[in-house]
């Protein structure tokens, strides 16, 4: 088994403030014994609109955020799930919202770029988003091996998608990390949710650590992390402060429900990766 713990803050700060409570919570996390841990998605440019300039700051490992992420994991020895990082990729026009997975040694072994962007209506608050106005999208889902099992890596409002996790399943997913920011209306209706359904859609351990500032003036966002087990189970999560939650991964049990409920073996379609 392996304590793994998500991270949730509010994530209005400036970036100095966001990276101490980012460090903090780890801090704080790893001495209650994680070895697993989710920032939540933008945890240090949330609301900042000059991100070309963030991603250009952060070019590099020797980036302000991607430098915590490196100090952090090594200083604790955990496994680390750096939320997102704006990071630029072949093209400079737009950076790419990068989850960046962090191994003990402070060395990035693996980087998703965020594939399906907000560019949504919110009916209930009447605000319109377009993510991709700021990001360009991804186009690879991406599964990485740990020593505590396969991780596939998602952000956000790719929760929405079911067949993306279908792809990352297929590719051996055991945990499913979602660092997010969802939105206080949308958060409110859908978030718990969506990480229920993922767990039991594919069998899997789910971790979503969520930005939580639930009356900010312009842009709340909801909060309630959560860790939830293969079988829907909510073993750990928060309201709407700052802080963590934390619960045992236990693969042994995954494999004894998956063997108990061989829904993945009953299948009949399959999913095949296209282009957007």
């Amino acid at each position: 088994m392996t304590a793994a713990a998500v991270i949730q803050l509010r994530g209005d700060g400036n970036l100095e403030e966001n990276l101490a409570r980012a460090g903090h919570w780890l801090d704080r996390a790893a001495k209650a014994g994680a070895r697993l841990a989710v920032l939540p998605e933008n945890f240090a440019y949330y609301g900042r609109r000059d991100l070309d300039r963030a991603a250009m700051d952060e070019d590099t490992p020797e980036g302000p955020a991607r430098r915590l992420l490196a100090d952090k994991a090594r200083e604790h020895k955990l496994w680390l799930v750096g939320g997102t990082v704006p990071v630029f990729g072949e093209f400079r026009d737009r950076p790419h919202a990068a989850c960046l997975l962090v191994n003990p040694e402070g060395r990035e072994v693996a980087r998703y770029d965020k594939i399906h962007l907000f560019d949504v209506h919110v009916e209930a608050t009447g605000k319109h988003y377009r993510e991709s106005a700021d990001y360009r999208p991804g186009s690879e889902p991406v599964v990485a091996d740990t020593p505590f099992g396969k991780i596939g890596l998602s952000v956000c409002y790719d929760l929405r998608f079911p067949e993306f996790y279908r792809l990352q399943v297929d590719a051996g997913a055991e945990i499913l990390v979602a660092p997010s920011a969802f939105t206080a209306a949308t958060g409110e209706a859908h978030w718990r949710l969506l990480l229920r359904a993922r767990a039991v859609d594919n069998l899997c351990y789910v971790l979503g650590a969520n930005l939580a500032h639930r009356d900010h003036p312009k842009r709340p966002t909801w909060g309630g992390s959560a860790i939830v087990d293969p079988w829907g189970r909510v073993l750990a999560e928060m309201a709407g402060e700052e802080g963590y939650a934390l619960a045992e991964v236990d693969l042994e049990k995954q494999r004894r429900i998956r063997r108990n409920m061989p829904a993945l073996e009953h299948r009949r379609f399959c999913v095949v990766k296209g282009s957007s």
